[in-house]
């Protein structure tokens, strides 16, 4: 039952999530909002919605060790099995992307996180810092886009869709978001208790896997797309509203206390993931099978090892 459970609650979660993306955006372009505003903020909030919801329900529930074990355990996951498994699939040609500034904000932004983490508790000032990366990285992504001539294609956008469906969308969308992360944090509660496995630990790896799916299937789409800089941009993107946007408010929530293992072994397994990056960024190093191949075997070792 409990697997019934975080299975269904996981299900209601990507397509709440899917739903609330598309309700929010189109609202926005409704409501005048600018299509530049729109991408770097509706748009990523609103895709990083489960994980949001899933960290500030764990901390209300009273188990924080999961919604740290989730962000963690995502970013760990977003480079090792988001960019591993499509690899597998196709040769990504990362050679023709720059995402320098983005990569190097990514891993300010785990230094930083890691830094806060070593203080034993992620608490409101933590979350204040965060918050101030985020808006840091937010307002340099404005700066950018407006110095380009391109305009942004703004993800979820339908010119066509009318109020009706609008409101629907809002509304699955902020019903199934709440009532899925309920379901997934009890069954993965169960499922922790039934196996002697601590809830960080499951936040580590069926959480954090469950809520990388979204990512996982973009990243899959974009490598037989070949569209290498939508895959590296989906990962460092996602990394960074991980650590500074949804740990910055759930922290805001309640403290959560970071578990000596977080200290020693995970956070630095997370660390290690995003400098394997470092060739694909500045070598300008195609993502090929044999990186694929390493990127999924790591991965498989890290879940072995803390199972």
């Amino acid at each position: 039952m409990e697997w019934f459970l975080a299975a269904a609650g996981l299900i209601i979660l990507i397509f709440a999530g899917d739903s609330l993306v598309k309700g929010a955006v189109n609202l926005a372009l409704r409501l005048g909002v600018p299509a530049l505003i729109v991408s770097l903020t509706i748009v990523a909030f609103g895709t990083s919605a489960p994980e949001l919801l899933i960290s500030v329900q764990s901390i209300l529930d009273g188990v924080p060790g999961l919604a740290l074990g989730n962000v963690v355990g995502s970013n760990t996951a977003n480079v090792l099995l988001v960019l591993g498994v499509p690899a597998l699939l196709a040769v990504m040609h990362t050679s023709e992307t720059n995402v320098r500034s983005s990569y190097l904000q990514m891993l300010a932004a785990t230094v930083l996180f890691i830094a806060l983490c070593f203080t034993g508790t992620l608490n409101w000032i933590s979350g204040l810092i965060l918050l101030a990366g985020l808006t840091a990285m937010l307002t340099h992504a404005i700066l950018t886009v407006r110095r380009s001539a391109a305009a942004p294609e703004v993800e979820g956008a339908d010119p066509s869709m009318g109020w009706p469906q609008i409101i629907l969308y809002l509304f699955l969308g902020l019903i199934g978001l709440p009532i899925g992360s309920h379901l997934l944090i009890s069954g993965a509660t169960i499922i922790a208790q039934n196996f002697g496995l601590s809830d960080s630990v499951i936040g580590l790896t069926l959480v954090a896997v469950g809520t990388s799916l979204p990512e996982l299937a973009t990243t899959v789409m974009a490598a037989l797309r070949r569209q290498a800089d939508v895959a590296l941009g989906n990962v460092i993107g996602s990394n960074m509203f991980n650590l500074l946007g949804i740990m910055g408010v759930a922290t805001l929530v309640g403290p959560v206390p970071v578990d000596a293992q977080f200290l020693t072994f995970d956070l630095w397994v997370m660390l290690g993931a995003a400098l394997l990056m470092i060739p694909l960024v500045f070598f300008r190093a195609d993502i090929t099978r044999i990186w694929g191949i390493g990127l999924t075997g790591a991965y498989a070792v890290y879940v072995w090892s803390l199972l």
